[in-house]
């Protein structure tokens, strides 16, 4: 089965929520309503024809350009993506990647962190992956069982792989920059 295959698989059953795809990329994918997400995981997962199950990786990206001379040129929004890379036991080399688009804030409120839903129920392997984009890029997982910081102290304030993230100078007592 080709990704031309299993996207063809997912907009039949999905329709709509299939909000765009590339089964030419290299890694090829599928973008995803965000309300839909663990329905379509547990079809990938599922669906015999498919039977992806391992989440090898969850990993959030921030599209903001942050230089004023290159917003015009950089042809997109402002936006965080998570990306979900998925591979299949039963099929030796099939892997194929799902992805959703987010706003960088929950109804444009700066500071109210953007939601999608946890796949700790689809993949057990969901559960440190999403702590991690929780924790670094500021996505929350509703639903997750422990979504708490992970690789940060409790106390630091804001997710340092965001693009407008600015450090502290100090953090008790440690010069940070």
């Amino acid at each position: 089965m080709t990704a031309a295959d299993i996207i063809a698989l997912l907009e039949q059953q999905f329709g709509p929520a299939v909000a765009a795809k590339n089964a030419d990329a290299l890694d090829p994918f599928v973008t995803v309503d965000p309300t839909r997400l663990a329905e379509v995981a547990a079809f990938l997962r599922d669906d015999p024809r498919l039977k992806f199950e391992i989440l090898n990786d969850v990993s959030g990206v921030d599209y903001l350009e942050t230089d004023p001379k290159k917003v015009a040129k950089a042809g997109f929004d402002p936006h965080l993506e998570v990306v979900y890379h998925l591979s299949s036991f039963s099929v030796p080399g099939r892997r194929f990647t799902v992805k959703v688009v987010l706003p960088r804030w929950k109804d444009g409120v700066v500071g109210q962190l953007p939601e999608v839903p946890t796949l700790c129920g689809v993949w057990r392997t969901a559960d440190w992956q999403e702590r991690e984009v929780y924790d670094l890029i500021g996505v929350r997982f509703l639903g997750h069982p422990d979504l708490t910081r992970i690789l940060m102290n409790d106390d630091w304030v804001g997710h340092p792989l965001r693009k407008d993230y600015e450090f502290p100078l100090e953090y008790h007592g440690i010069r940070c920059r």
